[in-house]
C-alpha cells in the first residue's frame, strides 16, 4: 500500500516545486534566488525549468491559480505554516484530478 503522503513526495512534490520554480522565476527573481526560498539547489530549479525534474502534466485553473497565490506569498516571506497549507492545497488539488475518471473532461 502506498500512502497518499508516500505518493505526494514521489510525484506531486516534484511537480509543485517546479511550477513554483517557474513562477518565481517569472516574477524576476533569479534562478539562485528562486533556489533560495524553495529551499532547493539552482541546479533542482534550472532543471524544473527546462522540464527535467517534475511532471509535466496539466493543471487545472484552480491549481494554476494557486500556484500563483503562494509565488506572491513567497514573496512576501510568508511563514512556514502558510506554505505547508498551501503545498498540501496543491497535492490535493493534484490528487483529485488523478482520482477522475478517464472519460471525464478536465
Amino acid at each position: 500500500m502506498i500512502f497518499p503522503c508516500e505518493r505526494a513526495v514521489w510525484y506531486h512534490l516534484p511537480q509543485i516545486r517546479a511550477d513554483l520554480a517557474l513562477e518565481l522565476v517569472k516574477t524576476g527573481m533569479t534562478q539562485s534566488q528562486a533556489a533560495k526560498k524553495l529551499g532547493v539547489t539552482p541546479a533542482a530549479v534550472s532543471q524544473y525549468i527546462h522540464k527535467k525534474r517534475g511532471l509535466q502534466s496539466l493543471k487545472s485553473r484552480a491549481y494554476r491559480h494557486e500556484i500563483k497565490e503562494a509565488v506572491k506569498k513567497i514573496c512576501n516571506d510568508a511563514s512556514s505554516d502558510d506554505l505547508r497549507l498551501i503545498v498540501c492545497n496543491c497535492c490535493h488539488m493534484l490528487q483529485s484530478k488523478e482520482e477522475k475518471p478517464q472519460s471525464e473532461p478536465q
